[in-house]
């Protein structure tokens, strides 16, 4: 298994600009949105997942995901290398920023829009929690923001060696990056001065995002924006065409044995699932094989998928 903190490590000093995603909505009564797109690896890669990962406006656990067995550190070249375009957008309104914290995704709906700019991002480690079932509102935008640590934040710094000053000027080296908003009173959605965390669970509980995706939402929501949180690693959705398809990511950990496990993190059973899982025209060893493989991605399960779709 490999550890993040040693990836992080190869991963801080390098930065990429992100190309992030926008969706038309679909019609009413389908979620289901995007198409997966496939690339190949140049001859001669010298760049890690990562990279592939901005490029593409994707997180690295989605690209993760999506391609088991890829190296994350430098992935060899002619590899296909799948990009999870393709998505359900999660059960809840399409109104302002919805944060599905499972699959590490921002959600954003322009008022008055027929458009959804959706968006990786970095939350909060284990023991730090970004929120998971919240709704509040954007109570004001900072640019520039400066960063006075908690005394348990700089003391959590000290065990692993490491110094952190009382108080971080705003800058290209602020961990919050070079914009920020706020949300409730005691967290934010913010920038970032090591790109390796978007996809990861490394914030001290707020939500990171790469620096080309702050500056679009904090040039575009505007204070007031409605911001609801999220815990769906699970996914359903039934198509006006009467199609069912299913999206499954890894859940988050609940405890810190969980995070530390080699073990999957078992699946919530959520009515929807339950109903999805007893119905009687899904083809059950596509949804078992869905819910074993966690691919994140769409996959589609109604018994007359057939062999259609990827796992």
């Amino acid at each position: 298994m490999i550890r993040l903190s040693s990836l992080a490590l190869v991963l801080t000093a390098m930065t990429w600009s992100a190309q992030a995603v926008t969706y038309s909505l679909p019609p009413v009564g389908s979620r289901l949105v995007g198409a997966p797109l496939t690339v190949t690896i140049p001859e001669r890669n010298t760049q890690p997942l990562e990279f592939y990962a901005a490029q593409y406006g994707q997180g690295f656990t989605n690209m993760l995901e999506a391609n088991p067995g890829v190296d994350p550190f430098l992935p060899k070249s002619g590899t296909p290398l799948t990009i999870p375009q393709q998505l359900i957008l999660p059960d809840t309104v399409r109104q302002g920023i919805v944060i599905n914290v499972a699959e590490m995704r921002l959600y954003y709906y322009p008022a008055e829009g027929s458009t959804v700019e959706i968006l990786p991002i970095g939350i909060g480690q284990a023991g730090r929690e970004t929120p998971r079932n919240w709704v509040t509102r954007v109570e004001r935008k900072q640019e520039a923001p400066a960063w006075t640590p908690t005394a348990n934040t700089r003391r959590e710094y000290a065990k692993e060696g490491k110094t952190l000053p009382a108080f971080v000027p705003p800058g290209e080296d602020n961990p919050m990056g070079l914009y920020a908003i706020y949300i409730g009173k005691l967290y934010a959605i913010h920038g970032t001065n090591a790109n390796f965390g978007i996809g990861l669970r490394v914030s001290q509980g707020c939500i990171r995002l790469r620096k080309d995706d702050i500056k679009y939402l904090f040039d575009n929501v505007p204070v007031g924006t409605r911001v609801q949180l999220i815990d769906q690693p699970v996914k359903v959705s039934v198509e006006p065409d009467g199609r069912r398809w299913l999206e499954v990511h890894e859940p988050l950990s609940r405890n810190r044995a969980e995070f530390e496990s080699d073990r999957k993190v078992p699946l919530p059973m959520t009515p929807a699932l339950q109903n999805l899982t007893q119905s009687s025209d899904v083809d059950a060893a596509r949804v078992s094989a869905a819910l074993t493989r966690r691919s994140g991605m769409p996959v589609p399960i109604s018994v007359e998928s057939g062999n259609t779709g990827r796992l």
